[in-house]
C-alpha cells in the first residue's frame, strides 16, 4: 500500500508540472555541442519557450509526453517514496528517539531512488524523446519518430537492443535527486515539528518542508539531469550505439569542452520551476494520502475489533 500511495501522489503532481518538464527539456537540448553564440536560439528563457511551443505546435504541445511521464511518476516515485516509507516504518532510518540518522537516510533515499529510476527507465527514455519533438522551426536536439507509446517501446527494442540499455546512466541522477529531495524534506519537517511551528496546520508543515526539498533537488541534480537528457535524446545508429556520445563520461567531456562548465546548468530556471512545484505537490499529496491511509486503516481495525 505504501507504494500505491506514493505513486498516486506523484501522478497527481505530474499532471500539473509536465508542461514545465517539456520547457526544461527543450532548453537543455538547445545548442547541443555548440559553443555559445554559434547556434540558433529558439528559446530565450522559460516564458519565451512556452510561447514558442504554443505558437508553433499548439497549446496542447506543452503536455507532450504526458502519458509516459505519468508512467514514470507511478513507477519511479511509487518505488522511491514507497520504499523510503517502507524502511522508515521498520525503524531503519531513525535512531531510538525518532530522529533521522543522516547516513542511513541518505543511503536508503538514494537506494530507493536508484531502484525506482531504473525500473522506470524505458518510460523515462520515451518521455524525453516525445517532449523534444517539435515543429521544424523550433526543433532542438535529435527528432525521433512520432509513434504511439507501445509502438515506441517496440522501436526502442529494435534500435537500442533492449528497454534497459543505457539505464545505468540514470543511476547517478537518481541517487543524487532522491537523497537531496527526501533529506531536504524530512529534515525540514523534523525541524518544524520539533520547534512546534504550525501545530494546527499540518498542510503548511508539509508545504514548507517540501519547498526546502525542491530547492535542494533543483540545485544538486541539474547537471546530472542535463547529461541524462542529452544521452536519452541522441540518435542511435544501426549498431545500436549513440550518434553523439559513446557513454556517460564521454557526454560529460564533450559538453564541457564544447559548451563550457556553465552548460551543465542549462535550464536550471525551468528546472526549479518544474521540480519546485512538483516536489511540493508530490510530497504534500504524499502526506495527505498517507494521512487518509492511516485514517481508514485505523477505522478498519476498529471495525474488525
Amino acid at each position: 500500500m505504501d507504494f500505491i500511495v506514493a505513486g498516486c501522489a506523484a501522478v497527481s503532481a505530474g499532471f500539473f508540472t509536465n508542461p514545465l518538464e517539456v520547457i526544461k527539456t527543450r532548453l537543455q537540448l538547445q545548442g547541443e555541442l555548440r559553443a555559445k553564440g554559434q547556434h540558433v536560439v529558439h528559446y530565450r528563457n522559460a516564458l519565451h519557450a512556452s510561447y514558442q511551443i504554443a505558437k508553433h505546435d499548439g497549446i496542447l504541445a506543452l503536455q507532450k509526453g504526458l502519458v509516459p511521464a505519468l508512467w514514470v511518476q507511478l513507477i519511479m516515485n511509487g518505488a522511491r517514496l514507497g520504499g523510503f516509507q517502507f524502511f522508515d516504518n521498520r525503524n531503519l532510518i531513525r535512531d531510538k528517539d525518532g530522529n533521522m540518522v543522516f547516513y542511513r537516510s541518505a543511503f536508503f533515499a538514494g537506494l530507493c531512488g536508484v531502484c525506482g529510476h531504473y525500473l522506470a527507465n524505458p518510460m523515462f527514455l520515451i518521455k524525453t524523446q516525445k517532449q523534444s519533438q517539435a515543429a521544424k522551426a523550433i526543433a532542438v536536439g535529435h527528432q525521433h519518430k512520432s509513434l504511439p507509446l507501445w509502438s515506441t517501446l517496440v522501436e526502442i527494442i529494435k534500435t537500442h537492443g533492449g528497454l534497459y540499455k543505457g539505464g545505468m546512466a540514470s543511476l547517478p541522477r537518481a541517487f543524487v535527486a532522491s537523497s537531496a529531495q527526501l533529506l531536504g524534506f524530512s529534515y525540514a519537517k523534523q525541524f518544524i515539528l520539533r520547534e512546534e511551528y504550525f501545530q494546527t496546520r499540518p498542510l503548511l508543515t508539509s508545504f514548507c518542508s517540501s519547498f526546502v526539498g525542491g530547492i535542494a533537488i533543483s540545485v544538486l541534480v541539474t547537471p546530472f539531469d542535463l547529461i541524462l537528457t542529452r544521452l536519452y535524446n541522441q540518435g542511435v545508429g544501426a549498431d545500436g550505439k549513440g550518434l553523439l556520445y559513446n557513454g556517460y563520461f564521454d557526454c560529460v567531456s564533450k559538453v564541457y569542452h564544447t559548451e563550457g562548465l556553465r552548460a551543465f546548468y542549462k535550464g536550471i530556471g525551468p528546472m526549479y520551476m518544474r521540480l519546485g512545484p512538483h516536489t511540493v505537490l508530490t510530497l504534500v499529496f504524499w502526506d495527505i494520502f498517507k494521512d487518509l491511509q492511516h485514517k481508514y486503516t485505523a477505522k478498519d481495525m476498529r471495525s474488525f475489533n
